[in-house]
């Protein structure tokens, strides 16, 4: 099977071996691709939309994989129970919805190894909900695919280390898989900001300092950053 670069690098994080819920599994492609490749024994694939589940259901027919995939309707993680999975997938959403997804569903967490995340936004708050929920991020990575970048990790329970708000921001860098790529983003991101700070009105107006200094702040931590990655490599 086909997926995209995205999927079969979010495929790859998930451990061989383990119990799979993929929550917003849309047209259910990762559990599809693993349990073809015997690489995982079966799945929970569960979105809140009919639509994707029922072509995740035709999907899954085709493959002759019902004995191994089972579909449900549900709102993030309210129709997994405890002990269900070992791995819970959940990517491709906003960081905020992945939050509440993840505070909602504290019970169904229950016996689950790992968590493998791919927040679009907000992706400092899913951070930080992880190092204050019990769980330790293991494993950072970043995608750039058909010019979109794609930051994800996993995490397991347990402690973990204290965060500055750079690593809040872009994850610790002794855990970046992909540290090139995460670079050549923070560069992109930087040549924004400069384009944006350039381009404010020269006033005294509160508004326009405020916002100069808030580019500034964001210059600067960029900066600091892309340096920390030339001296980590």
């Amino acid at each position: 099977m086909n997926i995209s670069r995205r999927l079969n690098r979010l495929a790859d994080m998930v451990t061989e071996g383990s119990r799979l819920a993929d929550v917003g599994t849309d047209h259910g492609y990762v559990p599809l691709c693993l349990c073809r490749e015997k690489k995982i024994p079966s799945a929970i694939a569960m979105d809140i939309n009919e639509g994707p589940l029922k072509r995740a259901k035709s999907h899954i027919a085709d493959a002759g994989l019902e004995n191994y995939i089972e579909t449900r309707l549900s709102d993030g993680l309210h129709e997994l129970r405890g002990g269900e999975a070992d791995t819970v997938l959940i990517a491709g959403m906003g960081g905020a919805l992945m939050v509440r997804i993840l505070t909602e569903g504290t019970r169904a967490l229950m016996g689950v190894r790992e968590l493998v995340l791919q927040p679009q936004s907000e992706i400092d708050e899913v951070r930080r909900w992880l190092c204050t929920h019990g769980w330790h991020i293991m494993k950072e990575d970043i995608l750039l695919d058909e010019g979109k970048y794609y930051p994800m990790f996993k995490a397991v329970p347990g402690e973990t280390e204290g965060y500055t708000e750079a690593e809040y921001r872009f994850g610790k860098l002794g855990l970046q898989e992909s540290p090139e790529v995460l670079a050549d983003f923070l560069e992109k991101r930087l040549e924004v900001n400069r384009q944006i700070e350039a381009g404010l009105p020269k006033n005294d107006d509160g508004r326009i300092a405020a916002r100069r200094a808030e580019v500034a702040a964001e210059i600067g931590l960029l900066t600091e950053v892309l340096s920390c990655i030339t001296s980590w490599r």
